[in-house]
């Protein structure tokens, strides 16, 4: 479930704030499919409340703002990764303990100090 944009705000998102920069135009819609960079997911109160600068005009969607259904797919997806996960005989990569140091992104695997 996706959460407001608005700092401090924990209410669920039901619609998605976009600008139209080009016509000075905040545009207020129905929640988005997917979480886009250049937009925000508002709740229901920030949705209705939302006000433009001066000079803006704001576009807002005339329906009723509602929470999406978790779809089949996702549910789906979710029970997947939680059994794979809970796998008894899920493989697991030990560590190469005769590694000596090594980087692994920003991290990096330090030697054993009593080994040495």
């Amino acid at each position: 479930m996706r959460r407001c944009s608005r700092t401090g705000c924990v209410n669920p998102a039901v619609a998605t704030l976009t600008y139209a920069y080009a016509d000075s135009t905040a545009v207020v819609g129905p929640l988005a499919t997917y979480s886009e960079p250049h937009s925000y997911d508002l709740c229901e109160e920030h949705a209705m409340r939302l006000t433009a600068p001066r000079g803006w005009d704001v576009v807002r969607y005339d329906g009723e703002f509602a929470a999406p259904e978790p779809s089949h797919d996702d549910l789906t997806a979710l029970a997947e990764a939680v059994r794979e996960a809970g796998r008894p005989d899920r493989p697991v990569d030990a560590p190469d303990v005769n590694a000596g140091s090594g980087r692994r992104g920003h991290l990096r695997v330090l030697p054993d100090p009593v080994a040495e």
